[in-house]
C-alpha cells in the first residue's frame, strides 16, 4: 500500500468506520512521523486518530485497516462516554465483534535489528538480542543449560 494525502486518509477512515461500526468518523486523521513501537494511537483531548506511515508503506492493505479500526474502537467508545482503555472489558468486546487486532504486528523493517543469536547446550532453546551476553553470567531460562553464541 502507498501512502495517501489526508484527504484520501480521511474518506478511507471514514469508510472502515461506517462499514464496521455503522457510525461516520468526524475527526481528524493525520500521519504521525515519529510513532516508532505502535501501529498508531488516539488522542482523547483532541479527538483524532494518529497513524503510523511506515505501517501504510511496509505492511499490506488489511494490517493497516486493522490499525484503523483498533483506533476507531477508542474513538467511538470515548464519544459515547464508555471505556476506550485497552483494560476495559468494552474496548475488548468492540475489538471483538468488529474483529480488531488487539496489537499489530512488528515491521518487516525492525526484524533486521536482532543481531546475536544464542542456542542453549541442553534444550537447543534460540535466543534471538539486539545486545551481546554475557554466556558465562547467563543461563538458559527454560532449562538452566548453558548458552553459546550460535551466529551474528
Amino acid at each position: 500500500m502507498c501512502l495517501l494525502n489526508e484527504e484520501e486518509l480521511f474518506q478511507l477512515v471514514d469508510r472502515v468506520s461506517v462499514q464496521f461500526f455503522q457510525k461516520p468518523f468526524k475527526h481528524k486523521v493525520c500521519y504521525n512521523h515519529r510513532l516508532r513501537t505502535t501501529g498508531g494511537r488516539y488522542l482523547p483531548a483532541s479527538k483524532c486518530i494518529e497513524l503510523n506511515p511506515k505501517y501504510a508503506i511496509e505492511t499490506n492493505e488489511s494490517e493497516f485497516i486493522g490499525i484503523i479500526k483498533h483506533e476507531l474502537c477508542h474513538y467511538h467508545l470515548h464519544i459515547e462516554n464508555k471505556g476506550y482503555g485497552h483494560r476495559d472489558p468494552e474496548f475488548k468486546a468492540l475489538l471483538k465483534k468488529t474483529e480488531s487486532p488487539r496489537y499489530c504486528k512488528p515491521l518487516p523493517s525492525n526484524a533486521q535489528r536482532r543481531k546475536h543469536v544464542y542456542e542453549c547446550v541442553k534444550c537447543g532453546f534460540i535466543y534471538k538480542r539486539v545486545r551481546k551476553v554475557n554466556t558465562r553470567k547467563y543461563r538458559c531460562g527454560k532449562c538452566g543449560g548453558e548458552i553459546y553464541l550460535k551466529g551474528l
